[in-house]
């Protein structure tokens, strides 16, 4: 099922990554889950997507790559 607003994001998802990052996550998993129609490759497309732009810093916290 696609995510139709960040709320709708899985917990994991809302309780660790920025908004920006977030935003990316919905949109990424909702393009792969409509090209690929897989929930498990959606959700492995979009943390992918994430970590393009976003890095877990040594704190834990996600952090944008370009900061």
């Amino acid at each position: 099922m696609p995510y139709d607003s960040l709320k709708d994001l899985p917990e994991g998802v809302k309780d660790n990554l920025p908004h920006h990052a977030q935003e990316i996550y919905k949109e990424a998993f909702n393009s792969a889950l409509d090209e690929y129609k897989e929930e498990e490759t959606a959700h492995k497309v979009a943390w992918s997507a994430v970590k393009n732009k976003y890095e877990k810093s040594d704190s834990g916290k996600w952090v944008n790559k370009d900061s």
